[in-house]
C-alpha cells in the first residue's frame, strides 16, 4: 500500500548555514493518526513546511500518495490540509469568508465551495458565528475556523500544528471529539503538539525529532511499555536532565 506520506533523507539547510533537518526519513500508512513531536527548534515546523512546499528540500524525497511534493507542488497540495500554529488571515473577514476564499485557491468551483462551507460551518458548530469578524471570535473558535479551513477541499492528509495551543480545556475536548471523527472517517493525520497527553490520546504511531533527527519512532504502546509513559519517553529521548526523566516517572 503506497503510504499517506513518505520522507527519505530529508535536509534542510537554511541560507547562513544553519541545519534545520538532518537526514529525516518515515512513513505514515493511510488513516493513521500520527504524532509529531519534539522541543521548540528541533525541526518539526520546517519538516511540516517542506511537505506543504512552504519551503524546499536541500535534498532528500518527499511524496504524499506517491506523488512528489517538489517535482509536482500542486497535485501534492490538494491532497493536504494544514492548519498552523499561527493564525495567518485576515482578521476582518468572516468564518465563511474564509473558507470561501479557501475554497477558491483549490479550484473548487461556487456550488461546490457553498455546500463544503455549509457543511463545515455546520460541523464545527459555527453556525452562531458564521457572519462575525474573525479578531471578534474566541481562541476556541478561530481554532475551529482554522481546521475547517485545511478541510475545505476534503484533503487526503491533515497536518495540525498545535491545533490546541491557547484554548481551555473544555474546546481542546471537543477539537479532539472533532479530530478522532475526522481519522474514523479515514483522513490521515498528523499531529504535533506540546500537550503530551493529547498525543498520548489521539496517536496510534509517534516520531520524536531532536535538533533535526528522528531520535525515537514507533507505536505509542511500544513507547508507553518500553519507556514508562510518553512523557518519560519524549524525555529520555530528547536528552533531558536525568532528574526530570526520574520524576516523569513517578
Amino acid at each position: 500500500m503506497e503510504p499517506a506520506l513518505s520522507i527519505s533523507h530529508l535536509r534542510k539547510v537554511y541560507r547562513g548555514g544553519t541545519v534545520a533537518v538532518e537526514d529525516l526519513s518515515l512513513d505514515i500508512a493511510p488513516g493513521e493518526f500520527f504524532g509529531f513531536l519534539g522541543p521548540n527548534g528541533a525541526g518539526k515546523s520546517t519538516t511540516i513546511h517542506c511537505i506543504t512546499g512552504i519551503a524546499t528540500p536541500t535534498s532528500g524525497t518527499i511524496k504524499v500518495f506517491g506523488i512528489d511534493a517538489v517535482q509536482n507542488y500542486r497535485e501534492a497540495r490538494r491532497q493536504i490540509g494544514l492548519s498552523p500554529q499561527e493564525f495567518n488571515v485576515d482578521t476582518f473577514a468572516t468564518p465563511v469568508q474564509i473558507l470561501d476564499w479557501s475554497g477558491g485557491y483549490f479550484g473548487m468551483g461556487q456550488a461546490e465551495r457553498k455546500a463544503r462551507v455549509e457543511m463545515l460551518i455546520e460541523k464545527f458548530d459555527l453556525v452562531p458565528h458564521a457572519r462575525k469578524q474573525f479578531r471578534q471570535l474566541s481562541g476556541g473558535l478561530k481554532r475551529r475556523v482554522i481546521l475547517a479551513r485545511a478541510l475545505i477541499h476534503d484533503p487526503k492528509l491533515l497536518i495540525l500544528d498545535e491545533p490546541t495551543a491557547g484554548v481551555d480545556v473544555e474546546l481542546r475536548m471537543d477539537l479532539w471529539r472533532y479530530l478522532r471523527e475526522l481519522n474514523a472517517e479515514g483522513k490521515t493525520i498528523l499531529l504535533t503538539s506540546h500537550y503530551l497527553e493529547e498525543i498520548e490520546r489521539l496517536c496510534r504511531v509517534v516520531a520524536i525529532v531532536n535538533h533535526g533527527r528522528i531520535v525515537s519512532y514507533g507505536t505509542k504502546d511500544a513507547l508507553v511499555r518500553e519507556s514508562g509513559g510518553v512523557e518519560r519517553a519524549y524525555l529520555q529521548a530528547t536528552g533531558a536532565a536525568p532528574e526530570h526523566v526520574a520524576a516523569a516517572g513517578k
